[in-house]
């Protein structure tokens, strides 16, 4: 049988394995998946004896409602109607990052990109107004693309989401399969490390693909009754999935933190509690980064998140610090969230403290927080 992707000779997928038409740039804002795509999966699949007639339909179901997601390497400038707030977001329809701008966003209109980057871009370029991006997970930690794109771009943090994924993670496979069926289970990697003891009493086959959702869309092109997908409710419904389990998570604590990008900062308050996020580097010596730290302990700031990251251009520093010859050392740069507003005299008086000491300081932003309801 032919397949969306070679999934007998990989154990990873990648969204670059789906076609793409060449020619000038579509309109990704309000444009969908071009009608190549739709026949190319409908070749992929043939059909399987035993699978009713309703699955093979799911199975060769019209996928010319989704958008097509943006790539990094096809974007020029564009101008906002002003009709609707534009919210660019990494993965496909259906995933998690999806479900993080509509929760900041109600009516927003949602824009998927190929990658983080692309996300970025689509708010620098003006295709969308804004980007939600995950920055860390209570069970998996930090992101450290994003801190890393943080720095390399000039966008500002007006918001955090934060989406507890407790029921969202569910095994989907296709309509009338059933859950012992299944050989293999496609999922972003995170997924599938959080759902490592149900997946290890179903004895399946794990194969990466780049988010549950991609992992969702995969399962319905290819068709294969053995293949199911780690994904949420909201891409059973888009993709025609049937919902096999529910919250299959090992930790049911898991709450995912985004962030809300924009190319304009705002204003800072102080009728609601609001959060400063930083970024600095220091010079090396003796409590350097306690005197840093210090800086806010001394005027009562509490400290929500630390966050070290290697210093890119200038991985390494050489100290003549001995009579014996000169030392080496990481260089790294520091990420901070301080739970405080920019608009408090307290908050502007650490800030002028650490710059006395620090080689870099840049402000990323200060934006109300985000409290699960």
């Amino acid at each position: 049988m032919q397949h969306c992707a070679s999934a007998s000779t990989s154990s990873s997928y990648s969204q670059s394995a789906f076609p793409v038409l060449p020619g000038g740039r579509p309109n990704f804002l309000d444009s969908r998946i071009q009608r190549e795509l739709k026949c190319w999966c409908q070749r992929a699949v043939a059909p399987v004896e035993d699978e009713s007639s309703s699955a093979r339909d799911v199975v060769r179901r019209d996928l010319n409602s989704l958008p097509k997601p943006l790539s990094a390497t096809h974007f020029s400038s564009s101008s906002s109607d002003g009709k609707m707030v534009r919210v660019a977001y990494q993965g496909v329809p259906g995933a998690y990052s999806e479900a993080a701008a509509l929760k900041a966003y109600p009516k927003c209109e949602t824009v998927p990109c190929d990658h983080f980057e692309a996300a970025f871009k689509a708010v620098e370029l003006w295709l969308a107004d804004k980007a939600v991006l995950p920055i860390e997970n209570s069970v998996g930690g930090s992101i450290h693309r994003n801190y890393d794109l943080l720095l390399r771009h000039r966008l500002h943090i007006v918001g955090e989401v934060q989406l507890v994924v407790n029921l969202n993670h569910c095994l989907l496979g296709l309509p009338g399969v059933r859950k012992k069926e299944l050989k293999r289970v496609l999922s972003h990697p995170q997924a599938l490390d959080q759902c490592e003891l149900f997946l290890n009493e179903l004895g399946v086959t794990r194969v990466t693909a780049d988010d549950p959702a991609h992992a969702a869309q995969i399962v319905v092109c290819e068709g294969v009754r053995e293949t199911g997908a780690i994904a949420s409710t909201r891409a059973a419904e888009i993709y025609g999935l049937d919902v096999l389990a529910e919250g299959i998570q090992d930790d049911s604590d898991n709450v995912t933190r985004f962030l809300i990008l924009a190319r304009e900062p705002i204003i800072p308050g102080t009728t609601r509690p609001h959060k400063t996020s930083i970024v600095f580097s220091l010079d090396e010596g003796p409590g350097i980064l306690f005197k840093a730290l210090a800086v806010f302990a001394l005027r009562g700031i509490n400290l929500s998140k630390i966050e070290s990251r290697p210093q890119r251009r200038r991985p390494l520093r050489v100290v003549d610090d001995s009579n014996r010859g000169s030392a080496t050392y990481f260089d790294y740069l520091f990420h901070i969230d301080f739970e405080a507003s920019m608009a408090e005299p307290r908050a502007q008086y650490a800030l002028g403290h650490l710059q006395e000491f620090a080689r870099f300081l840049r402000v990323l932003g200060c934006y109300p927080m985000d409290t699960l309801p």
